[in-house]
């Protein structure tokens, strides 16, 4: 029995926000968080289209009459077309002019999962007892930290701690990049966008993940950041692998389900 994805997901406004800009997916293959930004609700229009983009091809990577460089490809590929529809939707209208979104997406191909990353909303793979993040931020502060520039203690009240290198705007120009991880029997994946990162540090997750179950993490995970101010939309899905057969209907959530 092939690999699959069974997922915990759950979105929050947070304490400060007037509307939800992040929008998921969860299905038994894929699974993937969008974390939109800017323009007169724009941020709402772009992560939709984002995941509902996302949503359409689910079928095609699950089927068993394309191969895995051709799902791959498209699964990859799948950036350029969220692209051209979010320039599209901001020539139609002009007040989402400056839209964007970020996009993390894990497909599970044969015995991989492959990792499609733009922007800073996170992937995590947790694995014996120990939070690995897979994902790398596309921001100026990673860079600085990259760089040797800035200390991990000083990003966390810098002032442009939040701005992106890399994200979907209609116009990105990004080569995207598919990370292929070879799975491991008890893997299990974190995927968020930064309303949980900015909040929570990975040793402070590590904890509510080793102090709960899987259909709690993402409830006692928001809880945590709700308790700290919560400034932004968080939206968290955990998911672990099976080898058995799982009901898992296409779900989208926040955004994308509006």
């Amino acid at each position: 029995m092939a690999w699959q994805f069974n997922s915990y997901a759950q979105t929050d406004l947070g304490l400060v926000r007037q509307g939800n800009e992040d929008a998921a997916l969860t299905s038994s293959n894929l699974i993937a968080v969008a974390d939109g930004m800017g323009g007169h609700a724009g941020g709402e229009v772009a992560s939709a289209i984002a995941i509902n983009t996302l949503a359409k091809i689910i079928s095609l990577l699950e089927s068993n009459e394309i191969d895995a460089d051709s799902k791959d490809d498209l699964f990859v590929n799948i950036t350029h077309q969220i692209d051209d529809q979010i320039l599209q939707s901001s020539k139609d209208d002009p007040e989402l002019s400056g839209m964007g979104t970020t996009l993390t997406a894990l497909n599970i191909s044969a015995d991989s999962v492959g990792l499609l990353h733009v922007g800073d909303s996170r992937c995590y793979r947790y694995r014996d007892n120990k939070l690995e993040q897979l994902s790398i931020d596309h921001t100026v502060m990673q860079e600085l930290l990259d760089q040797g520039r800035l200390t991990q203690s000083e990003v966390a009240s810098h002032p442009q701690r939040s701005l992106l290198t890399q994200a979907l705007m209609g116009d990105s120009g990004i080569t995207p990049i598919l990370i292929n991880f070879k799975i491991k029997t008890g893997d299990k994946f974190l995927l968020c966008s930064d309303g949980l990162t900015n909040v929570l540090s990975n040793y402070e997750i590590s904890k509510i993940i080793e102090a709960n179950s899987d259909e709690d993490i993402a409830a006692a995970l928001i809880a945590e950041v709700k308790a700290k101010g919560a400034p932004d939309n968080i939206t968290i899905i955990w998911a672990d692998l099976s080898n058995k057969k799982i009901n898992s209907p296409v779900k989208k959530i926040g955004a994308a389900n509006e």
